[in-house]
């Protein structure tokens, strides 16, 4: 559960490209949830596992929605 939780950690910082700063980690913990039950299967890398969440941004939990839609702003 641990490597689950940093490898999905280190997945949402990776993707700079998406977001011009790196989730700290209230918002890492914030899309936890979310990643877990859509995203886990993406390979990391690239702003894929960014791309996903944004795929599936009907379903996110809204404190994982208002996080990506602050970090997309910055």
């Amino acid at each position: 559960m641990l490597r689950v939780i940093l490898t999905a950690a280190t997945v949402l910082c990776i993707s700079q490209t998406a977001f011009a700063q790196e989730l700290t980690a209230a918002q890492r913990d914030a899309c936890m949830g979310d990643y877990q039950k859509y995203c886990k299967s993406v390979v990391p890398g690239g702003g894929r596992i960014i791309a996903c969440l944004a795929k599936e941004s009907d379903k996110l939990t809204p404190a994982c929605k208002k996080v990506l839609e602050a970090a997309e702003k910055k």
